[in-house]
């Protein structure tokens, strides 16, 4: 590949969220609902494309869970199949949910329907209390441990200080500001926050190329190594191809988020994935490779 630059997802590449962000989609569904899907059918939506925002994600699950009860009869890999159909994302589950439904059960999901409610929730399981008062200034109701204390480092400090010592290293995540800081330090990634996109800094969100163009402009790198762990991340390095055609950008998947085996190797390469590895410790080795 010949790289200038890399960049890196944190989610599923630096650390694990299998049992933090995963695990609070599912149990806010529970907690405010009373129901809600197993914990890997969130994959079906990832794959769906635009739920780069677990917030969004959980919301969207919500209205396939309330329109169940309503009579969907939608398997959750054909709702979310429908969705990728209308271009993923939050606004096309609610286009999903609206075709499906008659007037009278939609407008009764979208009463029961509570966005602010999920993502409060949500934000007090994954942070916990304390962090919760910190990051959200408000008070909380659940007396909750964080989930955001289970989630094993997936990245060598080898690996950290090969990348380092070889290419300016960016890095472009769904996750908040605040939420970032901590997943980097734990992990003992350091970048600089003009090297860094969070949820906070652009609007789009992956697989908009905005922040991947704009670091490799930052960079002034030619070839650009984006390394994700979800089908909108190689799609983030497609996109990007496309938008800026005077630079190459490569994205790689890694098989230690969500996708995962031969199956997860398959779905990378048909949304054009240059490489697959088995972890983010792969990598230096695959670069000097190239």
């Amino acid at each position: 590949m010949n790289a200038d630059a890399v960049v890196l997802d944190i989610d599923g590449v630096l650390v694990d969220v299998a049992d933090s962000y995963r695990r609070a989609i599912v149990e806010s569904l529970s907690r405010v609902y009373g129901d809600t899907i197993p914990k890997p059918d969130v994959q079906a939506f990832k794959d769906a494309g635009g739920f780069n925002n677990d917030w969004e994600l959980t919301y969207a699950a919500a209205l396939f869970v309330l329109a169940s009860r309503e009579g969907l009869g939608q398997s959750i890999e054909e709702f979310t199949d429908r969705i990728a159909e209308r271009g993923g994302g939050l606004d096309a589950a609610e286009d999903v949910e609206s075709a499906a439904l008659p007037d009278d059960a939609l407008a009764r999901v979208r009463e029961a329907w509570s966005p602010e409610r999920l993502r409060e929730v949500f934000q007090q399981l994954y942070l916990g209390r304390d962090l919760y008062a910190e990051i959200e200034g408000a008070e909380p109701t659940l007396d909750a441990r964080g989930y955001i204390n289970d989630e094993p480092v997936l990245v060598e400090s080898e690996t950290l200080a090969e990348l380092a010592s070889s290419y300016p290293v960016g890095v472009v995540t769904g996750r908040p500001a605040a939420e970032a800081d901590i997943a980097l330090e734990r992990a003992g990634v350091d970048v600089a926050d003009e090297r860094r996109f969070t949820m906070d800094d652009w609007e789009q969100g992956k697989p908009h190329p905005h922040a991947l163009t704009t670091l490799a402009e930052r960079f002034d790198a030619e070839r650009v190594v984006f390394v994700g762990d979800t089908l909108d991340d190689i799609r983030t390095a497609v996109n990007a191809t496309e938008a800026d055609p005077d630079r190459e950008y490569f994205g790689v998947g890694v098989l230690t988020g969500g996708l995962t085996g031969a199956e997860g190797r398959r779905k990378y390469e048909a949304a054009g994935a240059a490489a697959v590895v088995d972890s983010i410790n792969d990598l230096p080795a695959l670069l000097e490779e190239d």
